[in-house]
């Protein structure tokens, strides 16, 4: 038996960055692992300046994504304001950079993706025999969080509690599909059954899709079938300068039923 941390990341808005260049500001139908380490990041109070927690946070824990529903698709279109760009020009803020240069500034048209109704639960495991944090203080921090914690973008906090658990398992999908059936947020019921799927949308026979690294799946992944790898970019490098590595991510599917 292995421990683990499981969480919820349940929004009624959402917003999964991808590769984004320029106006079109694309998003992913579920968390990159950048985006959940940088949801724990924020909960610890990291900088994204402080180098060595931050490759800590990246190299000691093992993630894997339980997804319930994605959300439905919601295309926002808005203009923002640009200046021009100057060479060794880095103003600290957006509103310096504003602020420095008057009759200059330009309008794009700009177009971001969000997820309506986004339902995952996450499971986070120590790789290292010695990580920088003990998964007991990830669970006080994302019972406490020093910075406040989003699902994408600032503007999309939870919809229901982070609700950290820590819990033995044989492996990260089995801790998964536990909280899925028995998590604080599973048990929550509206007029017409269970929140959850009245919420996404999602009926009763749906089968259930878990995300991990695909160098994992052996160990983690409790023979559960391999629907498809792909290869991501949101292994972080360096937040300060906001490089992102390669990796393979695996997508199993999870019968119905299969963690009862």
């Amino acid at each position: 038996m292995r421990l683990f941390l499981t969480f919820a990341m349940v929004a009624p808005m959402a917003s999964f960055g991808t590769l984004a260049v320029g106006e079109r500001r694309d998003g992913g139908d579920r968390p990159a692992r950048s985006a959940v380490l940088g949801l724990i990041g924020a909960c610890l109070g990291l900088e994204r300046e402080d180098d060595a927690a931050q490759a800590a946070l990246a190299r000691d824990y093992g993630l894997a994504v339980l997804c319930h529903a994605p959300g439905r698709l919601l295309t926002d279109y808005h203009t923002a304001q640009t200046a021009p760009a100057r060479r060794n020009w880095r103003p600290a803020t957006r509103a310096r950079e504003l602020a420095d240069a008057p009759g200059e500034l330009a309008t794009i048209l700009s177009r971001r993706d969000y997820r309506m109704g986004s339902w995952h639960l996450g499971a986070v495991w120590a790789r290292a025999d010695q990580p920088r944090w003990a998964l007991a203080d990830l669970r006080a921090a994302l019972r406490a969080p020093v910075f406040a914690p989003s699902l994408g973008r600032k503007s999309c906090p939870p919809g229901l509690p982070l609700a950290p658990e820590l819990a033995e398992a044989e492996h990260a999908a089995a801790a998964l599909l536990a909280r899925h059936d028995n998590g604080p947020e599973s048990r929550l019921r509206a007029r017409y059954g269970l929140f959850r799927d009245q919420v996404t949308g999602q009926g009763s026979k749906a089968d259930t899709l878990i995300m991990l690294d695909a160098a994992d799946v052996g160990e983690q992944g409790g023979g559960h079938a391999v629907m498809r790898r792909e290869m991501r970019r949101d292994q972080p490098l360096s937040r300060t300068r906001w490089q992102f590595g390669l990796r393979e991510e695996a997508l199993l599917v999870c019968p119905k039923g299969a963690g009862a």
